[in-house]
């Protein structure tokens, strides 16, 4: 499925074979620096509309069957040309034993250098569904502090909203996240805000991590200037056993 210029769908799941499929995606083998997105949330919730609105800027209402399409496409951070992947993924049911996350969503997650999680202002139970996706998303990544975006998606519905635009506030704010409420179908500028800080704060860290690198490199120690007082030593040591050698000739 190509989208337009700068964007077209890569592979279905991250595997061995994604960086060829990669190739043929502009931005890609260019040197730029990926950043990689997973978006997560139950069925229904606007995840695929979310997507190709960003990438786009285009709203379409209806979608078939969400296969888990991989898209890329560049954006400019800073002054800086990303190349981005975003990873739609098909929607997360909860069970009596919890959430029901097969080993292709797990490795999706465990790809993503980022994470947004999207969930319906009018359906709760997706509401319901964000805090064990958080902490399913940071148990696939322990140790690492995964940027996460929280997004309430469907806010022109308020005549039927079941989650007030607080509660996503308060929860995101209690998990550490980012929160973004919008309306994919309305407003583009919010969907692109939500995108554009996980890439910013994805696109910083990345270079915090390579700083140690180069403050190591810069730790070599570096040899002495010579110093002035001893060179002007040994030269008169020098001279003296010069003119003792021309006196005894």
């Amino acid at each position: 499925m190509r989208l337009i210029q700068n964007m077209c769908t890569i592979a279905e799941y991250p595997s061995p074979g994604a960086a060829a499929a990669l190739d043929g995606c502009p931005g890609a083998g260019s040197g730029r620096r990926l950043v990689k997105i997973a978006v997560l949330g139950a069925s229904g919730v606007g995840k695929t509309a979310l997507v190709v609105r960003f990438l786009t800027k285009r709203f379409i209402g209806d979608y078939e069957r969400n296969a888990g399409n991989l898209y890329t496409r560049q954006v400019q951070i800073e002054g800086e040309t990303l190349a981005i992947q975003v990873q739609d993924t098909p929607g997360v049911q909860i069970h009596e034993e919890g959430l029901s996350c097969n080993e292709q969503l797990n490795r999706c997650i465990r790809w993503a250098d980022a994470v947004v999680i999207v969930f319906s202002i009018i359906d709760y139970k997706s509401y319901e569904l964000i805090n064990q996706l958080h902490q399913h998303v940071q148990q696939l990544h322990p140790g690492a502090r995964l940027p996460v975006v929280i997004v309430a998606n469907k806010a022109d519905l308020l005549h039927i909203k079941q989650v007030e635009p607080q509660h996503g506030l308060q929860l995101a704010n209690m998990l550490g996240c980012t929160f973004y409420e919008v309306s994919v179908s309305e407003n583009y500028n919010d969907v692109y805000n939500a995108f554009h800080i996980l890439c910013k704060e994805v696109s910083h860290k990345q270079q915090v991590t390579s700083t140690p690198e180069k403050r190591r490199t810069s730790l070599i120690p570096r040899p002495k200037s010579p110093n002035m007082q001893d060179l002007k030593r040994r030269f008169k040591q020098a001279l003296s056993a010069k003119v003792r050698t021309v006196t005894s000739v």
